[in-house]
C-alpha cells in the first residue's frame, strides 16, 4: 500500500513539472540583428542614390522645360502645343520609370527582409528545440508577452547566437 502511494505521488509530481518557457522581444532582436541592420543599410544607399538620380533628372527637365518656354514664344502656336504636348510625354516616360526603379527597391528590400524574418524564426524554433523549451513568446510592441521575468527573457542571447551565425 505504502509502494502504491509512493507510486502515484512520483507519478503526480511527474505530470506537474512545468513546461520551459521563454520570450523573445521581437523589436529589440531585429533592431540588434546585424544582417538586418546590414541589408536596411545597404537599401537605404540604393534609396539615396535613386533619390540623387530623380533630383538631378527633375532639374534637367526642368531646365529643358524653361528653354522650350522662352523657345515656345517664337514658335507658332500649333508648333508650340505640338511640342508641349511631346515635352508632357516625356516626362511622363520618366515620371514611370523613376516610379518603376522605387518599386522594385522596395519589393527587393521587403523580399530581402521577409527572408530575414523566416531566418530568424527558424533559428528561435531551433533554439527551443535545442534548448528543451516548450514555447518560445514573441513580445515586444506588438507582441504577446505584456509581462514576462527576465530570466525567461531569451533575446540577448539568440541575438549574439545570430550574430555570431552571420558573422561567420
Amino acid at each position: 500500500m505504502k509502494n502504491l502511494i509512493v507510486l502515484l505521488a512520483i507519478a503526480v509530481l511527474t505530470s506537474c513539472q512545468q513546461e520551459k518557457i521563454g520570450y523573445v522581444d521581437n523589436i529589440k532582436l531585429m533592431d540588434e540583428y546585424q544582417q538586418k541592420i546590414d541589408v536596411e543599410s545597404k537599401f537605404k544607399i540604393q534609396a539615396d542614390a535613386l533619390a540623387s538620380k530623380r533630383d538631378s533628372i527633375s532639374q534637367a527637365f526642368q531646365i529643358e522645360a524653361q528653354a522650350f518656354q522662352a523657345k515656345a514664344q517664337s514658335m507658332s502656336q500649333s508648333k508650340a502645343q505640338e511640342e508641349y504636348a511631346a515635352m508632357q510625354q516625356k516626362g511622363q516616360i520618366i515620371g514611370q520609370q523613376l516610379q518603376q526603379q522605387d518599386q522594385q527597391l522596395q519589393l527587393a528590400g521587403q523580399t530581402e527582409m521577409d527572408s530575414i524574418v523566416s531566418k530568424v524564426k527558424e533559428e528561435i524554433k531551433l533554439y527551443g528545440k535545442t534548448n528543451g523549451y516548450s514555447y518560445i513568446l514573441g513580445g515586444g510592441d506588438g507582441g504577446s508577452v505584456l509581462y514576462g521575468t527576465e530570466k525567461n527573457n531569451l533575446t540577448d542571447e539568440i541575438v549574439k547566437l545570430l550574430n555570431d551565425k552571420y558573422k561567420k
